[in-house]
């Protein structure tokens, strides 16, 4: 199996941003954990390394890692794998993310930054972008803590890393 070694996590929290009075931005994050990668591999192994790393045990929704976990996001860890993964274009999510980032009004100029910084760079020096599914059928007891909820996971060969990104709310 593909090892993968887990070098950094990057979170963007939109309540660390002024926005106008009255604006719904509320709870909503950006989570970026990225790993470092041998040449050399497929990319159906790349994705169950990720599935299968620790740092993926994590419910997105405040309770941290867990190893021992049992969901992920709003779904049950069991039923995400690499076949769950689907090849989707910079465009298509740059767009995914971007509308879900201002879906409430304009963002902060300073929040603006961050997410290019941290979160469109990423997805701009991709090679190869892969989106998680919808696993409706798949969703855990306590799933509607999410609102909204998008993973993309980003493959960047020159710089051997993949980055998986979580988009959300809780």
């Amino acid at each position: 199996m593909t090892e993968l070694d887990f070098v950094d996590l990057t979170f963007v929290n939109f309540r660390d941003h002024s926005f106008p009075e009255g604006s719904a931005h509320g709870f909503r994050w950006v989570d970026l954990r990225s790993f470092c990668f041998p040449r050399g591999n497929q990319d159906r192994g790349l994705l169950a390394a990720v599935v299968a790393h620790d740092q993926f045990r994590d419910d997105c929704a405040g309770g941290g890692v867990d190893p021992a976990g049992t969901r992920h996001g709003p779904y049950w860890l069991r039923a995400v794998g690499p076949d769950g993964y689907q090849p989707v274009s910079r465009t298509e999510t740059e767009q995914v993310l971007r509308q879900w980032a201002g879906q409430h009004g304009a963002l902060p100029d300073s929040l603006e930054d961050a997410l290019d910084t941290a979160l469109f760079a990423v997805v701009n020096s991709a090679s190869r972008l892969y989106r998680l599914r919808d696993l409706s059928s798949a969703v855990h007891d306590w799933s509607g803590v999410h609102i909204d909820f998008h993973e993309f996971i980003a493959i960047d060969d020159e710089r051997q890393l993949l980055t998986l990104l979580v988009a959300a709310d809780d």
